[in-house]
């Protein structure tokens, strides 16, 4: 049988997962990308603590009326910003097991902009 579309991005996402952890010295940036929403947190897989999270729903770049592409750079940007207040400046990116393409990739670029090293 055929798999759905989810389940398909959920195979994909575990054999990701099963490479890319994040710790203290290099935290991992997951992604969620909903039909309209993007959100993203920079999370220390051995502590398991949430570092810094931004999305599209922060009262900042909600406001902003652009693409979806658009917002998720500024998602990005502003991810960026707060991991840098933090500490962290080198990640490692977890796609969830989305294609690297369109608001994932805007969203990625736009923490390569804020400073931080892929």
């Amino acid at each position: 049988m055929a798999l759905t579309k989810n389940e398909r991005r959920i195979r994909i996402k575990n054999r990701i997962r099963k490479v890319v952890s994040g710790t203290e010295a290099r935290p991992r940036l997951a992604v969620y990308r909903s039909n309209k929403e993007i959100y993203a947190q920079i999370v220390d897989d051995v502590s398991g603590k949430t570092i810094s999270a931004a999305s599209s729903r922060d009262k900042d770049i909600s406001s902003a009326k652009a693409t979806k592409s658009e917002v998720a750079k500024l998602v990005g940007k502003a991810l960026g910003e707060k991991a840098l207040k933090a500490g962290v400046e080198t990640i490692a990116f977890d796609r969830g097991g989305y294609l690297y393409h369109g608001r994932i990739k805007s969203l990625a670029d736009g923490a390569r902009e804020a400073g931080l090293k892929f």
